[in-house]
């Protein structure tokens, strides 16, 4: 059972470790890495460029990741999901493996539009390369940007405190039981309370983009979870 300490302070670590950790989790539950180290360099061997190498060579351009880990990921994405596509309920329900304490139907939805960037309801390999590419080696601008997309949640430049509710109150109903100490009902709306104070320099109802990673940057925590899950592949 995973178990999160909530804290008022904490509660950004919280979010961006929950993203950057589900997302590395979707990705052994899919089949495209293993946490063992001696199957790696097999599965390195049986990787070959017959998979458009041209896409793969255009991807290691544009990501963070060497031809041969894209050859690997693309493997196994081509092998658990043969259309080329993830939708949303294949986010669904392997979400709802990883916290079977919880409701993670929300988040899942939440972070499956994160992404999918063109909004085209299915997420390819291209799209979760170039996601996984910012959360796992991205640096902290890119990674606090990734972040403020998923908060944004009609993707009009600003968090408002009903996004970020949702949000919160997402999170919540993921972790469910496995949070301590238990939650109080009105969690997820104090600790949006705190956020806002935290981080809405000009106290305009909203969070931008600049208030958002300023405020980051500043932040210990956040800093430290920005770098928890790097060079994993």
């Amino acid at each position: 059972m995973l178990t999160l300490e909530w804290e008022s302070e904490g509660l950004q670590t919280v979010g961006i470790v929950v993203i950057i950790f589900a997302s590395l989790k979707l990705l052994h539950l899919l089949g495209l890495i293993d946490f063992s180290e001696d199957t790696v360099e097999d599965e390195m061997e049986m990787a070959t460029v017959r998979h458009r190498p041209e896409a793969l060579e255009l991807l290691e351009a544009q990501s963070k990741f060497t031809k041969k880990e894209l050859q690997i990921l693309y493997r196994g994405f081509k092998n658990e999901c043969p259309s080329g596509v993830v939708n949303e309920e294949t986010f669904k329900e392997i979400y709802s493996q990883f916290f079977p304490q919880g409701d993670s139907t929300t988040y899942a939805h939440f972070l499956f539009n994160a992404f999918d960037t063109d909004h085209n309801g299915s997420v390819s390999f291209e799209d979760f390369v170039m996601g996984l590419s910012i959360l796992l080696r991205g640096t902290v601008q890119e990674k606090l940007n990734w972040a403020f997309n998923l908060y944004d949640i009609n993707k009009d430049g600003y968090i408002t405190k009903e996004e970020m509710l949702d949000i919160m109150k997402a999170i919540y109903d993921m972790m469910g039981k496995c949070t301590y100490p238990v939650l109080k009902e009105d969690a997820p709306r104090q600790h949006v309370e705190t956020f806002f104070q935290k981080m809405d320099k000009n106290r305009d109802g909203v969070v931008t983009i600049d208030e958002f990673i300023e405020s980051c940057q500043k932040d210990e925590n956040i800093m430290r979870s920005m770098q928890l899950f790097e060079n994993v592949i």
